[in-house]
């Protein structure tokens, strides 16, 4: 590559898989323990051990990380000009790296067995907290690094539109700054003392509250990267133009407002908030629909114009034209049907009567393992397929295990989540180690998690195959042009609008939305008498 950061992506994007296969096999074990089969070290505690890991890593050290790295790729590839600064992006990632080892060990050592939603006044090792702490200011060295290189080029390129990639890029940034802004928070002010024994009392409504600030917008943070990759590297892999450059801006830009004001419909059962407050959030929550309808229209009519190029025929000809073995393209299909799936599931969760049915059964885990597990990873998978080449200046032999190992993955996300959600519907709790399925209430619960623990084993399998795909490209052979070419619109814009070049204005609503829709809801805990739990710290068994 041109500017020489191939190390600092590799190390961002190596790791964040890395910690992706380890939680894999925690998943798997996961799987086997509810199955009612007594692997190896099942016990309740190894078990939430296990699952407060497997979260930490897939909620905050996998994505973090691999969001990091392909935002540097994506800078200096789009923008064509070199990071600002080296030292801040390798400290950044240091940072996240000690945090992540901080936040496991405790883990590991049954210190910190919280999950990763923390869940006070349960309180874990102030060394958990610590970690997941780091790993976010080490975030936040990405976030200044992104704002930064976008406003170099447009002190040097004045008027231009920034690249679409880019611009979609510095959108997640700010999406991730206001987001970690309610866990921070929580963190800081309240968990860290907790588990120090600073305090003995914690306002358990209020940090319910700040997580939920972070909890759904940290979604979208995922997803972001999955839709850059939708509008600017499907299309060219297809063969064909983006068939609007403005649609994808509008949808980064319908993103940021609307994922960022809607945490609470994930209090919808907790009594500290008014039903105000919760319609509010539900109805803001319906919102975040809009850019992903808009997505779908935008590359499918791209994936048309590719098979029609292609000499596709008819109203469906055009789709049977598309070049299928490139995994790019395929993984862009397989991950539509996933957010389908997913999409429903989550409609269920912000409608408050249906919510009131599913809350805290296998129905939400089946949907947040939908929409992360499957439609956000499985474009993880697809844009390393495509930019680790680059990066090594190597070119994969043989496509077929690249593509064997996404169908693998799909097929077993499937497998997984549909039993979850007929076990959600028949009442099956989230969180719990083990059923006792002699019992004739919940036997035929046995049959369903049997299955879905077999999607488990080849979804750790397509992960394995993923670990082993990546590291023979360091064998294959040297390509000569390893350059970066993004998907350009049908009519590319030559100007646009300030507010579709930049995030000023939308920052400010960003601002009013989030005083709205929080701005009581977390004012009336300094407002009125509270009652605060008291902290039971797992780290010393008290």
């Amino acid at each position: 590559m041109k500017y020489r950061v191939e190390n600092l992506i590799l190390a961002h994007i190596g790791v964040s898989f890395a910690t992706l296969a380890a939680a894999a096999v925690l998943g798997a074990w996961q799987m086997t323990v509810r199955s009612g089969i007594d692997p190896p070290f099942a016990t309740p505690e190894t078990y939430f051990a296990s699952v407060s890991a497997h979260g930490t890593i897939m909620g905050y050290v996998m994505p973090t990380l691999f969001t990091m790295g392909f935002g540097y790729f994506v800078a200096v590839t789009a923008l064509d000009q070199p990071l600002p600064s080296m030292r801040l992006a390798w400290a950044g990632f240091w940072l996240a790296a000690v945090g992540t080892v901080a936040a496991i060990v405790p883990i590991v050592m049954g210190k910190a067995t919280v999950l990763y939603t923390f869940y006070p006044p349960l309180t874990g090792s102030v060394f958990y907290y610590l970690g997941v702490l780091l790993i976010v200011v080490g975030s936040w060295a990405w976030v200044a690094l992104m704002i930064w290189a976008m406003a170099i080029w447009k002190r040097d390129n004045p008027g231009r539109p920034v690249p679409l990639a880019m611009f979609g890029t510095v959108t997640n940034a700010y999406l991730w700054l206001w987001t970690t802004g309610g866990v921070a928070v929580e963190i800081i002010f309240q968990l860290i003392p907790a588990s120090l024994g600073w305090t003995q009392m914690i306002d358990v409504g209020l940090a319910r509250t700040l997580f939920a600030w972070t909890l759904h917008p940290i979604v979208y943070f995922w997803l972001l990267p999955a839709y850059i990759a939708f509008y600017t590297m499907a299309p060219q892999a297809a063969g064909a133009p983006l068939y609007s450059d403005v649609m994808g801006r509008l949808s980064f830009i319908l993103l940021l407002l609307f994922s960022l004001p809607v945490g609470m419909h994930h209090l919808f059962m907790d009594p500290e908030h008014g039903t105000a407050f919760k319609f509010l959030q539900a109805m803001l929550t319906a919102l975040v629909v809009l850019p992903t309808l808009l997505t779908i229209f935008t590359i499918s009519a791209s994936m048309e114009i590719a098979g029609r190029l292609r000499g596709g025929k008819g109203l469906f000809g055009w789709i049977a034209a598309l070049p299928w073995d490139r995994p790019m393209v395929l993984a862009t299909c397989l991950s539509f049907v996933l957010l389908g799936f997913g999409g429903f599931g989550g409609v269920v969760n912000m409608a408050y009567g249906m919510n009131a049915m599913i809350h805290n059964t296998s129905w939400v885990t089946a949907h947040f393992h939908l929409i992360f597990g499957g439609a956000v990873v499985i474009m993880y998978y697809a844009i390393t397929y495509q930019i680790w080449p680059i990066l090594l200046g190597r070119e994969a032999a043989d496509v077929r295990p690249l593509r064997l190992q996404l169908w693998l993955w799909f097929i077993g996300i499937i497998i997984t989540t549909f039993p979850w959600h007929v076990l959600g519907l028949l009442g099956q709790p989230r969180r719990i180690a083990t059923f006792d399925y002699a019992n004739p209430a919940i036997a035929p619960w046995q049959p369903w998690v049997f299955v879905s623990m077999f999607g488990g084993y080849l979804m750790l399998a397509s992960a394995l195959l993923f670990v082993w795909n990546i590291a023979t490209l360091y064998r294959a052979r040297p390509v000569g042009d390893n350059r970066m070419h993004y998907a350009v619109a049908v009519y590319p814009p030559a100007r646009l609008p300030n507010a579709l070049n930049g995030f000023a204005l939308w920052n400010w609503l960003v601002l009013f939305l989030m005083v709205v829709a929080y701005g009581y809801p977390l004012g009336q805990f300094f407002l009125m008498d509270v009652y605060p739990g008291l902290v039971h710290r797992v780290d010393i068994g008290s």
